[in-house]
Formats: C-alpha cells, sequence, structure tokens
C-alpha cells in the first residue's frame, strides 16, 4: 500500500491525477536548513525525512511504502519558506518581483527494499509587480502556507510571467518524476 507523507492537500490532489490507491500519514518534520547545507541539499533531506518518518510510523504495515516530498522557492542561494504572516509574504513578494527564482521539488519513496529519489529544478520568472499587486494577492489570504508565498495553480498564476520546468513541481508534487519512481516499484503502470 502507498502512503503519502504530507499535510499539503495540494500533493493529494496531483497524486490522485496518476489515478492510483493511496493514504495520507501525517508526519511532522523540522525544517530547518543547515549551515553550509545548499538549498537543493535542504529540501532532498526534508523530503527524505518526510518518507522516512513516515515509514517508522508505519512499521509493521507489510508492504507499506511511503512517499515523501517537499518544495522550496530559492532566490540567490536563500530559501523561502513559507511566510509566517501577511507582512512577511508581502515582503517576499517583493524581493521575487522582476526576478526568476528556481522552485526545487524533491520526491522520496521508500519501502523496507531501500529508498529511491528524484528531484526537479524549474524556473519562475515573476513579472514586476507594484505594490498594490502585492496588497491585493495577499489579501486573498491564498499566499499564506506556500512556499515563495504564491500558488501558481491559483491567483498567483497572475504574477507569473515565464515557467522553465514543472509546473506540478511547482505546486509542491513533481508528476512526472513521481510517476517514474512509482514505475520502478513496480505500482504504478503509467
Amino acid at each position: 500500500m502507498l502512503y503519502l507523507a504530507s499535510q499539503s492537500p495540494r500533493r493529494r490532489e496531483l497524486l490522485t491525477q496518476l489515478g492510483i490507491d493511496f493514504r495520507v500519514i501525517d508526519v511532522e518534520v523540522p525544517e530547518l536548513r543547515a549551515a553550509q547545507e545548499s538549498p537543493r541539499e535542504y529540501v532532498n533531506r526534508v523530503a527524505r525525512d518526510k518518507a522516512r518518518a513516515g515509514l517508522a510510523a508505519l512499521a509493521g504495515a507489510a508492504g507499506a511504502m511511503v512517499l515523501g516530498a517537499d518544495t522550496e522557492v530559492v532566490l540567490d542561494d536563500e530559501v523561502f519558506g513559507k511566510p509566517r504572516d501577511a507582512q512577511d509574504a508581502a515582503t517576499m513578494l517583493r524581493r521575487l518581483s522582476g526576478c526568476t527564482h528556481a522552485v526545487i521539488s524533491a520526491v522520496w519513496l521508500l519501502d523496507a527494499r531501500g529508498e529511491r529519489s528524484a528531484c526537479c529544478v524549474s524556473r519562475v520568472r515573476f513579472a514586476e509587480l507594484d505594490d498594490a499587486a502585492i496588497t491585493a494577492y495577499v489579501a486573498t489570504g491564498e499566499s499564506l502556507g506556500k512556499a515563495g508565498a504564491y500558488a501558481i495553480q491559483g491567483r498567483g498564476a497572475t504574477l507569473v510571467e515565464h515557467l522553465e520546468g514543472s509546473y506540478s513541481g511547482v505546486m509542491g508534487l513533481p508528476l512526472f518524476e513521481t510517476a517514474q519512481l512509482l514505475r520502478a516499484a513496480a505500482i504504478y503502470p503509467g
């Protein structure tokens, strides 16, 4: 049985698109970047830690397979996590305005036989955003709980001038890479 170690409704929606059965297991994993840890290493570690925590919670469940994922927005080697509040969201959006940033999304699939992983890096360029646009977007509440303070699948799409890479990866679960991992584990016929 496949388990998704995530509290993200977007990851649940995306995994559902693959048409496979899965259950959700909520895990709590610290999301703090270590000193000298690159953004890519950080995102990979957090995704792996989520999958490992899920597998540990399911100890004894025969045939359990756990999928863990993490996605972060990165600008100039700075990781933009989820904003603390509306003011923090506005600050993030001002920094991203007119810039191209990376969105790193890592996926780990674990079971009793081992670990498999994939990482996807997309490039997103924001349009120049004035204070009125930022204030209006933050007022929707959509930016809270989202890495980088925006949701590309929602009104945040109006902030994006150009996307190079994986749309689903920017949302939080790169479906191409996830399908490849599940196919290699013989649980997705694709």
